[in-house]
This record gives C-alpha cells, structure tokens and sequence, in this order.
C-alpha cells in the first residue's frame, strides 16, 4: 500500500494528493504528521518538506505537482495529450506560485502590518492572479472542469486555492475575493460537489 505523508489538516497539498488517490480508487496509507513531531521527521524528507509518496519497490517522491501528475498518469486524472497535459501542468505551477507569495502574508505578527498587507493582498495580487488564471482557463473550454467534463488532478489544485479563500478563513481577504471569475468559480463548484469528493468529506 503506497504512503502520503502530510500534515494532520485537511487542506493544502497535501490534501489535493489525498483527493487524487481517493479519485483514483487507490488505497493508501495516509500518515498525518503532527506538528510535535515534524522536526525529527523532516530531515527523513527529500527536500524537508511535506508531501511525500512512497511507494514500495519505487522510492519516495517529494513535491506536490510531481505527486499529483504520478497519480494522475497512472490512474487516468491527468491528459494525454502532451500540449494539453503541459497546459494542466502549468495551472498547477500557478497555483504554487500564489501560495508561494499568499503564505509569507499570512505570517506577519504586527497586528497592523498583517490587516494592511491583507488588504493589498486582496486588491492586488490576487486579483491578478484570478484574471490570469481566468483567462487561461477560457482559452481551455467552457467546462465545468479545466477540460471539459472530466476532473483532473489540476482541477484538484485549482479548488484547493479557491476553497482556501472562498472558505473565509484567511482575515481580511474578503471570501468572495474570486466571484468574479466566473470560470475559476465553475471549477471549485464542479469539484466541491463531485460525487467521489461529497464521499470524501463525509467520512
């Protein structure tokens, strides 16, 4: 039985390769790190972060997109045509690029720096970052997923950003900081209410 590891949430990257596992009918080990214990796990870590895959005979595989696409090859989540997988492919980059300048914001301690750096956040970054991404996706189809009919590992992705916003558990970054992008939208819903994803949750 192959193994992810990941932190003890159910969000971010490592819950997106959760979901594509869960898709993709495999079982697996799903090993929840708390937080007490990381520093001694992390240095066992390719890069020293999480997620890992492991897989008996193969190895372990770190980073998220290469997870995602592994699975998503294997189990039919992914496309196969090279163009149109390598357009998946760059949406899932996109994705890592918002956490990658959401996350130092969300760090920030001094009360008034964090409400201020927020707020630019949300006006900001983010919305080009949703004009973007909308953009890319109308030049992909008209859905409800990124291609079309069928959930890919990428669509995993896209929803685990959205959510992470539309949720409203990031203060003072308005939920409905995507409502405008309507495709964007389309994907989140599409995934949120995908037969296998409503069984994951109400576990």
């Amino acid at each position: 039985m192959p193994k992810l590891s990941y932190f003890d949430f159910p969000g971010s990257r490592g819950e997106e390769c959760r979901l594509a596992l869960h898709l993709a009918g495999v079982p697996f080990e799903d090993d929840r790190i708390q937080s007490a214990d990381w520093p001694a796990r992390q240095e066992q870590t390719p890069y020293g972060v999480l997620p890992t895959f492991e897989v008996e005979g193969r190895g372990v595989l770190a980073q998220s997109n290469a997870i995602l696409v592994y699975i998503g090859r294997e189990h039919g989540l992914h496309p196969r045509d090279n163009w149109i997988a390598a357009r998946h492919e760059e949406l899932m980059h996109a994705a890592e690029d918002l956490r990658a300048v959401v996350v130092p914001v969300l760090r920030i301690q001094d009360p008034a720096e964090r409400v201020k750096a927020r707020e630019e956040l949300a006006s900001g970054f983010l919305k080009r970052w949703g004009r973007a991404v909308e953009r890319r996706l109308g030049e992909l189809g008209p859905g409800p997923f990124i291609s079309g009919e069928t959930l890919h590992v990428a669509d995993l992705k896209l929803y685990m950003v959205a959510r992470w916003f539309s949720s409203g558990t990031v203060d003072h970054v308005p939920r409905d900081v995507f409502a405008e992008f309507s495709r964007l939208g389309g994907v989140e819903r599409a995934v949120a209410q995908h037969p296998k994803i409503v069984a994951w949750y109400a576990r």
